[in-house]
C-alpha cells in the first residue's frame, strides 16, 4: 500500500474510531430522553429496533453467506445465546443506572473492565499475568474497597457494568463474529423475549410507545440505529487501526460519562470518590505502560525473527539468490511461526470492545 494510501486510511480510522468511542461515551445523554419509559421497555425497544437496522444493514451489504454455516454449528450457537444474554443484563443496568442518575459509576465500570477481563483471563483461561499486570490488578481491587467505604457499600453498578460485559467478551470471542454479523445473531435471540416484552406492556397499559407522542415515538424507533451506528464505526476502526491505538480510544467512552456525571447530571465526588477512581487511573496507567511495553518487544522479536529467516533463506539458496527473490510461501512461513509463537496471531477480536454501552 503507498504511504499516501496508508496515511488516509490510517486517519479514517482513527476518525471512525474517535466516532465511536464519542457515540458510546454521549450515551448518558440519549436515554433519558426516553422517559418516561421505564428502563425494561426502554431495553426492550433497544433490542427489537437493533435486529431492524442490523437486518436492514445486512440486506444492504449482502452479508448473509454466514448464516448457514452458524446455524450447523450448535456449540457456537449456544455461545451466541449466552452473549446475548449477558449483554442484555448489561445494557439494563446501565440504562436504568443512567436514567436513576449514577452516571459517575457507570463510568467506573467500563474504567475497571480491563482489570475484569484480566481477572477472567486468569480464572477462566488459566492465562499468565506479567508482573505489572498483577500490580495493577491489586490497586483495582484497592480501589473498590477505598469506593466501596466512599459509598457506603459496594459499587454493584460499576461491578455489575464491569462483570457483565467481561463476561460478554469472553463469550463473544469464542465465538469468532464480526460486529455486525455478530450484534445480528444477539439481537435475534433478543428479539422475541423483547417483543413479547412489549406486547405485554401494551395489553396491560403500560406502553408508552404510542401514548408519548411522536418524538416520543421516533426516539424508540432511534434507538436501533444509536446502538448500531458506533458499532459499524468502531468495525472500520478496527481495521484500520493497530490494537494499541484502539486500546487508548477505548477510555474514551468512560471519561466522556465522567465528565458527564459531573458536569451535566451534577453528580456528588466526595474525596474518598475521587480517591478511589485515582487508583482505578493508576491501575489503568499501568496496565498501558506494560502493555506498550510488551508491544515494543514483540516487534523487536518479529524484526529481529524475519532479519534470520531471511538470512537463512539466502544461505541455503546459494550466493546468487536474494531474500526478495523468494518464493512468497517460503519467505512467509516463518514469520507466521514467530508471530503465532508471539500471540501476534491470537489477538482477541476488537468487536467485543464496545458494545456495552
Amino acid at each position: 500500500m503507498k504511504p499516501d494510501t496508508q496515511q488516509n486510511e490510517t486517519r479514517t480510522g482513527f476518525l471512525c474510531g474517535l466516532a465511536a468511542y464519542a457515540i458510546w461515551g454521549l450515551f448518558p445523554l440519549y436515554w433519558p430522553l426516553l422517559e418516561p419509559a421505564g428502563a425494561f421497555e426502554i431495553l426492550a425497544h433497544r433490542m427489537v429496533w437493533s435486529l431492524v437496522t442490523v437486518v436492514a444493514a445486512l440486506a444492504l451489504t449482502r452479508r448473509w453467506a454466514w448464516i448457514p454455516p452458524l446455524l450447523r454449528q450448535p456449540k457456537r450457537l449456544g455461545m451466541i445465546a449466552l452473549s446475548a444474554a449477558t449483554i442484555s443484563v448489561n445494557w439494563g443496568i446501565y440504562i436504568w443506572a443512567v436514567n436513576a442518575g449514577h452516571v459517575v459509576e457507570t463510568s467506573l465500570g467500563y474504567f475497571i473492565n480491563p482489570l475484569v477481563v484480566i481477572a477472567l483471563g486468569v480464572v477462566v483461561l488459566r492465562e499468565r499475568l506479567r508482573p505489572a499486570q498483577w500490580a495493577a490488578v491489586g490497586v483495582g481491587a484497592a480501589a473498590v474497597i477505598v469506593l466501596a467505604v466512599g459509598y457506603g457499600k459496594l459499587p454493584w453498578i460499576a461491578l455489575g457494568i464491569s462483570a457483565s460485559f467481561g463476561t460478554y467478551s469472553l463469550f463473544k470471542k469464542q465465538v469468532g463474529l464480526g460486529g455486525l454479523e455478530s450484534m445480528a445473531a444477539e439481537t435475534a435471540v433478543q428479539f422475541l423475549p423483547a417483543l413479547g416484552f412489549l406486547i405485554f406492556l401494551g395489553a396491560d397499559g403500560k406502553s408508552t410507545f404510542a401514548s408519548e407522542g411522536t418524538g416520543h415515538l421516533l426516539l424508540l424507533l432511534a434507538s436501533g440505529a444509536i446502538t448500531a451506528l458506533p458499532l459499524v464505526s468502531f468495525g472500520m476502526a478496527a481495521v484500520r487501526l493497530p490494537l494499541s491505538v484502539l486500546g487508548m480510544l477505548q477510555y474514551l467512552a468512560p471519561i466522556f460519562q465522567f465528565a458527564l456525571g459531573l458536569a451535566v447530571f451534577h453528580e456528588s465526588m466526595p474525596p474518598e470518590r475521587w480517591a478511589g477512581f485515582a487508583l482505578v487511573w493508576l491501575a489503568l496507567a499501568m496496565l498501558t505502560w506494560d502493555a506498550m511495553r510488551s508491544a515494543r518487544a514483540t516487534r523487536v522479536e518479529l524484526a529481529a525473527a524475519r532479519e534470520r529467516a531471511a538470512a537463512e533463506v539466502v544461505g541455503s539458496d546459494g550466493p546468487g539468490v536474494t531474500a526478495g527473490a523468494t518464493a512468497p510461501a517460503e519467505r512467509t512461513r516463518p514469520e507466521a511461526a514467530v508471530e503465532a509463537a508471539a500471540g501476534v496471531a491470537g489477538e482477541p477480536d476488537g468487536a467485543a470492545g464496545g458494545g456495552g454501552v
